[in-house]
Order: C-alpha cells, then sequence, then structure tokens
C-alpha cells in the first residue's frame, strides 16, 4: 500500500485576509458588494472594464504623498520630493501626484516627455539613469529640465558635447556609488561597489573638479540611491548620508560649489509583514547627516507613494486538481464540494489558474516577491482556505505567484485581487505569448474611469510587417 499522501496546509504566516485588509485603509470588505476601493465595489470594475485590469486609489497616492511630505517637515528637513516615474508611469497616476506638488525622477525621454505631459514642471525634473543617450540628452536640456545626475566620466563628456553643441550650460548631479550594502533584493541594490550605478565615492572629488573645468557642464551637487524596496531599517541610509556629507565637506575645502544633495529614493513597503522603515525614519536620517550642510535637498519616492495605492484585479479561468505523486496512480474524479482528483491516498494538488499572468505582473516570477492575494466576493472572502498554487495561464513554469497560498474553493469566473501592485507592475508588463497589455482604472471617491484602455488584438498586431518577399 502506497504510504499517505503529505497534507499540505496554508503557510500560517501569511496574514489572513482581514488582516490584509485593515492595514491598507483604501479597501474594505462590504457584506453585499465584496472587496471594495475608497468608495467603488472592485466587482464593479470587472463587470464594466474586464479582467486583468489595474486599479489605483487616487486618494491614497494624495495620502501617502502627504504623510512623506509632512515627515519631512516635522523634521525640518526642507526637501523636494520627485516622484520615481519608473515605478507607475500612468499619466493619471503621474497628474495625481503633480497636483499635489511633486516633481519627477525620470529614467528615458519617454519618462520626460510623460512627466511633462501630466502638467509638471520642467524646472522639477530629475534625469537619472547610466545610459542617457545624445538624443535624450538634446531632449532634455532642450526643455531646460532641473538636473541631470551624471553616472560617470564618460557620460560628463556626452553631456559636455551636447549642452556645448546646443549652447546651454547644463546643471548636473554627480551620482556617487558609497558601497553601502541597503540589504534589499540583489536585482534591486544600487549603492555597492559591484553594481553599474554612480562613481566609486573616492574618486568623486576629483571627477567634481573635472567636472568644473568642463563646458557646458555646472556641478550643483552630489547624488546618491542605494537601493529599491529598503525594509532593513535606516542604518544603510545614515550610513550613505554620512559618507555623502563628508565629500560635501571635502569638496567645500576644495573650493568647489555644492549646491544640492539628492537623497535617491528606495524607502520600502510591507507586502507580507516586513517591518519597514517609516518616513519619519527616513527623515531623521536624512536631517542628521545632511541638516546642517546648508543644501537643497531631494528626495525620489516612488514605490513606497504608489505600491500600496493599487491592485490587479483578475479571474479564475479554472481550477486544477492533480494527484498526488505519492498517491496511487489510478483516480477518480470525486463529487466532493472541492472537486478534487483524488487517488487512493487522498492527497492532491490544487492549481487556481488566472487570467492575469508573469506578463502582467513580473515580480513573483523575476524577484520571488509575495502579494497578497485575497478574494473579491463577499462569500469567498469569509470561507475556509485551504492550500494551492496560483498561476497564470502563460507557457512557463515561472508563471507562477504563489505557491502553497491559503484560497477557499474559487468557480470559473471568481475575482481576485493581487494588493500592493501598484508599482512595477503595469510599468513591467510585457506582451508575451501575445497576450494584450491590461487595462488601467483609476478610483477617486465613488467614481472611476479608464486611464490606460486595454489593448486590443488589432493593436497588438498593428505595428508588425511583413518584407515583401514574404506578402501575397
Amino acid at each position: 500500500m502506497a504510504a499517505p499522501a503529505p497534507q499540505l496546509v496554508p503557510d500560517d504566516s501569511d496574514p489572513t485576509f482581514a488582516e490584509l485588509i485593515a492595514g491598507r485603509p483604501h479597501l474594505s470588505v462590504h457584506a453585499h458588494d465584496g472587496l471594495t476601493m475608497e468608495e467603488v465595489p472592485l466587482a464593479r470594475i470587472a463587470a464594466a472594464v474586464g479582467t486583468p485590469t489595474w486599479v489605483y486609489s487616487a486618494g491614497t497616492l494624495r495620502r501617502r504623498f502627504h504623510a512623506l511630505r509632512g515627515a519631512l517637515d516635522d523634521a525640518r528637513v526642507p526637501a523636494e520630493l520627485h516622484f520615481a516615474v519608473k515605478a507607475n508611469p500612468n499619466l493619471a497616476v503621474v497628474r495625481t501626484l503633480a497636483k499635489e506638488g511633486a516633481g519627477a525622477d525620470i529614467v528615458s525621454e519617454g519618462e520626460l516627455r510623460l512627466a511633462l505631459a501630466a502638467g509638471i514642471d520642467p524646472s522639477h525634473v530629475v534625469f537619472s539613469g547610466v545610459g542617457k543617450t545624445l538624443g535624450e540628452l538634446r531632449f532634455a536640456l532642450s526643455h531646460r529640465i532641473g538636473q541631470i545626475n551624471a553616472e560617470s566620466a564618460e557620460e560628463i563628456g556626452m553631456i559636455s558635447a551636447v549642452a556645448t553643441e546646443m549652447g546651454v550650460v547644463a546643471d548636473v548631479a554627480l551620482r556617487v556609488n558609497p558601497d553601502v550594502d541597503a540589504r534589499t533584493h540583489a536585482k534591486i541594490t544600487t549603492g555597492k561597489s559591484e553594481n553599474k550605478f554612480g562613481v566609486a565615492i573616492a574618486d568623486a572629488p576629483a571627477l567634481y573638479a573635472r567636472m568644473a573645468a568642463t563646458p557646458g557642464v555646472n556641478p550643483v551637487g552630489i547624488a546618491v540611491h542605494i537601493g529599491s524596496q529598503i525594509t532593513s531599517g535606516v542604518s544603510a541610509y545614515a550610513a550613505a548620508y554620512a559618507a555623502l556629507a563628508d565629500l560635501v565637506r571635502a569638496l567645500r575645502e576644495q573650493g568647489l560649489s555644492v549646491e544640492r544633495v539628492d537623497c535617491g529614493g528606495g524607502l520600502g513597503i510591507p507586502y507580507r509583514h516586513e517591518p519597514a522603515p517609516s518616513p519619519a525614519a527616513l527623515a531623521g536620517a536624512i536631517r542628521g547627516a545632511l541638516g546642517n550642510l546648508g543644501v537643497k535637498l531631494m528626495v525620489e519616492p516612488g514605490r513606497w507613494i504608489c505600491g500600496p495605492a493599487g491592485v490587479l484585479l483578475t479571474q479564475v479561468i479554472l481550477q486544477k486538481h492533480t494527484p498526488s505523486l505519492s498517491g496511487s496512480a489510478g483516480g477518480s474524479l470525486s463529487g466532493s464540494a472541492e472537486g478534487s482528483l483524488s487517488g487512493s491516498a487522498g492527497g492532491s494538488r490544487r492549481f487556481v489558474i488566472l487570467d492575469a499572468a508573469m506578463n502582467d505582473l513580473l515580480r513573483p516570477a523575476m524577484y520571488d516577491a509575495w502579494h497578497g492575494i485575497v478574494p473579491v466576493g463577499p462569500r469567498e472572502f469569509v470561507s475556509p482556505v485551504s492550500p494551492c498554487d496560483v498561476v497564470g495561464p502563460v507557457c512557463e513554469t515561472g508563471d507562477t505567484f504563489a505557491r502553497n497560498r491559503g484560497l477557499p474553493m474559487l468557480e470559473p469566473g471568481s475575482l481576485v485581487a493581487f494588493l500592493d501592485a501598484g508599482a512595477y507592475g503595469a510599468s513591467m508588463s510585457s506582451t508575451y505569448n501575445a497576450r494584450p497589455l491590461a487595462a488601467e482604472v483609476l478610483v477617486d471617491g465613488d467614481r472611476f474611469a479608464v486611464v490606460r484602455a486595454r489593448q486590443t488584438q488589432e493593436a497588438l498586431l498593428a505595428g508588425q510587417r511583413l518584407p515583401e518577399w514574404l506578402a501575397g
């Protein structure tokens, strides 16, 4: 007789559905309408727009922006806030933040165009990134943006060539690499010596002095960014900012002007139950190291503002049950409520297959990231849960959102929402497997609007052409 199959149980360290919702004030569960964002039931959006769909809370964007703004003000840190557009480049999202006073941190011409279209003044735009092209530099300088963060001696030469050709002077900050480990995921740490970003802090004084003598370049300050999704406290920030403060003093001792310090971003959020540092702690670290230098300060939040504001709304295509490998090979369809396929050992694995996939939400496949997954329907929200693997329909084993996650039994067409999907969700989407890009919706109080239409199958093919030898 085969040994009994091990019975999977949900990970008991995961927050419950109620705990997840309690920590996200823009979400609530109503007895009739189910999961609701602000005052709009998510089921109503799914019925009107379809799935998968990204849904963003305008109220949360405003609230979190002002929470960070307030923490800096309370700490007497007069810093400008530039939203990191790469986190969520939706025009309506950026416009919502621009109306609250946010500038923009951008890394491409496309993001600059979007920031301008959202109404952000070019003087409140900072251009970061290690690989700006000559064309992008021309476009940025033609719009007289506030600052370019140069990341290498070679890039400074490019900026000089473009600026002198155009007859302008570029305000440039030098991005330094302080060799500080932010203790975040290896793919999103940016401040260690082996990372591609910035120049070694030991090389900065000589390079900054060269900048001062370079035509078309006005060195205005120092910039740093040590990583994304930093949840290990503010010690890494404190170490990086202390190194920046020492550098500012050293540059001034050489008679060089340092007017600005760009502190970067990276403040993490609790997707599961991580003890993420608070805005007040970040503000304290900035003030402690840089507050007495008399420099203009900048902070570049992205994920912290928009991550919790978004969900990915998706529906169940089907549930699939496979017999446990340690069970009997001769299974039969069960007539139980679970509808499981079980062998004589009684073990099976349940897969919940969604219409969202890794091409929509890449973070779990790319970073092994954890997202809360919550049923939208009021009955499913309070139903008993059992373990399952949550997957998409893409032809990759990596198209897996969660393993051994506790969810209720879900009929085809049941809705679920991925929480904290407002950052690096839609912005990292692709059309892999010829899957059109999902729609995007903005909720504001009791109203909602489609702010990016779902890509059509026709639009997916529209840019492709056959060479004449294959036509006909």
